[in-house]
């Protein structure tokens, strides 16, 4: 493990399980020069939302838009109480969000927040956004849309994407992927999935990632187990001919 140069620190989806997210940090203990960034989906499905935002945005921790983010700033403007999209919202995990604010209302200055985050970070070597990328466009061409959301298209790459870049992303639990067992990490051509479902009743696994080490941190949102694996242990390769597309016109 370096114990000189700063580390480099991926926290995977939270959806509102603070607890969880504390004892993860602990046994990770980063210090004041480590980077530590998350790939959204801060919100939703689980109990403490509110006191994640405040924890990631007072430590000015790097944080990407979710898609989770994403549907809750789509709503914010609409005049109907129970409109399709806030429907599907609040379907999505939202009402636990509305709860742990104990407020009618998300404050002004976490909508503002969320409207800052970015779609992507480029690290160089390393390439965070919260879903994946179009494998047919140019990075200058992604949207918020597909970095937030899309799934098949991405995860079925023969190639990677990036020559000179992993692409480290959150939004699809991993044992939704073929030969992925709760818990464990997805790796498919030039990209590594970190979203193990923390909220998820098969799962409970909150992962951070230490790039800088490769070291899988993980506790159970559960079980409150803890424990930590090298990289090469924690993930399982993925066949991208075994991924069905779904195709959309």
């Amino acid at each position: 493990m370096s114990e000189t140069n700063p580390r480099r620190i991926v926290i995977g989806d939270v959806h509102g399980h603070y607890e969880g997210l504390m004892i993860l940090l602990e046994a990770i203990a980063p210090t004041s020069d480590d980077r530590v960034y998350f790939l959204g989906d801060l919100i939703d499905r689980g109990p403490h939302s509110a006191q994640v935002v405040n924890f990631v945005k007072r430590n000015n921790y790097p944080c990407l838009l979710g898609n989770h983010e994403q549907m809750l700033l789509s709503i914010i403007t609409e005049e109907k109480a129970f409109s399709p999209r806030m429907q599907a919202w609040l379907y999505s995990g939202g009402q636990a969000t509305v709860a742990s604010y104990h407020e009618a209302t998300i404050p002004d200055d976490h909508l503002d927040w969320f409207k800052s985050l970015p779609t992507y970070m480029d690290l160089g070597d390393i390439w965070l956004t919260h879903a994946g990328v179009d494998p047919s466009k140019p990075v200058i061409e992604q949207t918020a849309e597909q970095l937030c959301w899309i799934r098949e298209e991405f995860h079925s790459i023969p190639k990677p994407y990036f020559p000179d870049k992993q692409i480290i992303i959150g939004h699809t639990i991993t044992f939704t992927l073929p030969g992925v067992s709760p818990g464990q990490l997805a790796q498919g051509q030039g990209w590594l999935d970190i979203d193990t479902g923390a909220y998820h009743p098969r799962s409970g696994w909150l992962t951070g990632l230490d790039i800088t080490n490769n070291l899988v941190y993980q506790v159970n949102i559960f079980r409150n187990y803890l424990r930590a694996l090298p990289l090469q242990d924690a993930a399982i390769a993925i066949d991208p001919a075994k991924i069905r597309v779904n195709r959309r016109d």
